[in-house]
């Protein structure tokens, strides 16, 4: 009788979807992109505006009910839903609206990185946006948004101008450096905690087209590709991102068909300078040793965003780990080496992120991210299709990630935590997880969002 009451109060409240367990696509309705999670939500919410997600906030408040906020269903360790709660699924709010005078872009809570690329691509614009563009732009960004971007223009939270946030008393308030600053502050790598953020006010770059793409080199090549990759990012020019991957290769037409399958050291390469220019940056990368196989040249910005949306269609089995990295020291380097070319699937990974130049002239205590002294961001993803494979790819990412994590720093970005690394919160956030509790006592003084990396209040 009470789940009937809860399904009848929002329906009363809101004109989208409210799908209940039963309902016709309730099954569609629930998934998200982990296979591994299996939730049944009491009930869906698909929120069209503000006022559906006030009133789904307000009636998980008021029925003491878990609630779940989805925006690109992307969250590993499944915090987009929950069993026989709420869940508000943003993704009908998903307009993209560009100022091409102001360089600003606003974005619906419920955006893809995709539809955000196409709309301001159109424009010759681009902020810095992730590496996957079927990705919530919400989740990336509240959680810090390392992207390709990254070195030349800040993270996506750098790039946030303000934000439209619902908070857990059911009030919509905008947050910026002129209102309400301490919930900017924290909404800026504090990911989820603080409320439902509706709306992204970004600030845009000039960003067209990009030159770049992977490069394979054979496992052999792979210290040595690594020690350039070390030395060259130090002071690269902060328009050329990239990162060095294990990568399984997959059956395109540009590596040759007896390699199919192989693993390979990658490189994935970005450079948003002047595109005549691209060549020649990444000619001391070829140097380094042969390139067995590329698919590098000029592009849009918004082609090298979705190279890689296939490897990672939803329904597959995922693990994660991952840290920050300082300095990356030979005996990590060595680490990489003995366990990178045991990537068990096409779908499986390790990515080395660049995230000095820009990001790093950010003060640690101007946004919760706090590791401005980072240079790079380590995640190991164990990604496949089958269950049967579970434990044994769940062993080859925790493998790795304890022979690498002592070579790291103790926190690491939290978009890329699993769902039993809760105890490395404070770690996390460093110096900033004090405050970031005192703003979570005043937004959310009883928890209401703690379907996250949550800082408890």
């Amino acid at each position: 009788m009470v789940a009937e009451v809860t399904v009848e109060k929002l329906k009363s409240r809101v004109s989208g979807g409210v799908i209940a367990a039963g309902d016709e696509g309730y099954d569609e309705a629930r998934k998200v992109l982990n296979g591994m999670i299996d939730r049944r939500p009491r009930v869906i919410v698909q929120a069209a505006g503000i006022d559906e997600v006030v009133a789904a906030v307000d009636v998980a408040r008021e029925s003491g009910l878990e609630l779940a906020v989805r925006g690109g269903a992307h969250s590993v360790p499944g915090f987009g839903t929950n069993d026989d709660g709420i869940v508000i699924d943003l993704s009908p709010m998903s307009t993209v609206t560009v100022d091409p005078e102001r360089r600003t872009a606003r974005a619906g809570g419920g955006t893809t990185w995709g539809a955000f690329n196409e709309a301001t691509g159109a424009h010759g614009l681009a902020t810095t946006g992730g590496i996957i563009s079927t990705t919530g732009v919400g989740g990336l960004t509240l959680g810090g948004g390392i992207g390709y971007l990254a070195r030349g223009h800040g993270l996506s939270l750098d790039n946030l101008v303000s934000a439209q946030v619902v908070t857990a008393e059911g009030r919509s308030v905008t947050a910026s450096e002129t209102e309400n600053e301490d919930l900017f502050w924290a909404l800026r790598g504090g990911g989820g905690n603080f409320g439902v953020v509706t709306e992204f006010e970004f600030r845009l770059h000039p960003v067209a087209e990009i030159y770049g793409g992977p490069l394979f080199f054979e496992k052999e090549h792979a210290g040595d590709v690594l020690r350039f990759y070390r030395e060259f990012i130090q002071d690269a020019p902060e328009e050329f991102g990239g990162f060095p991957a294990w990568q399984i290769a997959p059956p395109l037409p540009f590596i040759p068909e007896d390699r199919h399958g192989d693993t390979f050291l990658a490189f994935v390469a970005c450079w948003a300078g002047p595109v005549e220019e691209g060549e020649s940056i990444l000619k001391g990368l070829r140097d380094v040793a042969p390139v067995a196989a590329e698919h590098v040249g000029a592009m849009p910005y918004a082609a090298l965003n979705s190279a890689f949306d296939g490897l990672y269609p939803p329904g597959l089995q995922h693990y994660w780990k991952a840290n920050f990295v300082t300095e990356l020291t030979d005996e990590a380097i060595d680490a990489h080496l003995e366990h990178g070319p045991s990537v068990p699937t096409v779908n499986s990974t390790m990515h080395i992120y660049p995230i000095n130049g820009a990001c790093q002239r950010v003060a640690g205590d101007a946004t919760a991210f706090a590791y401005r002294d980072a240079t790079f961001a380590t995640v190991i993803v164990g990604a496949w299709p089958d269950p049967a494979d579970n434990e044994a790819n769940t062993k080859w990412v925790r493998d790795y990630y304890e022979a690498t994590a002592p070579l790291s720093e103790e926190g690491g970005y939290v978009n890329f935590m699993a769902g039993d690394d809760q105890e490395r919160i404070r770690a996390n956030y460093k110096g900033n997880y004090d405050r970031l509790v005192d703003v979570k006592r005043k937004y959310d003084p009883d928890n209401l969002f703690h379907l996250n990396q949550n800082i408890k209040p």
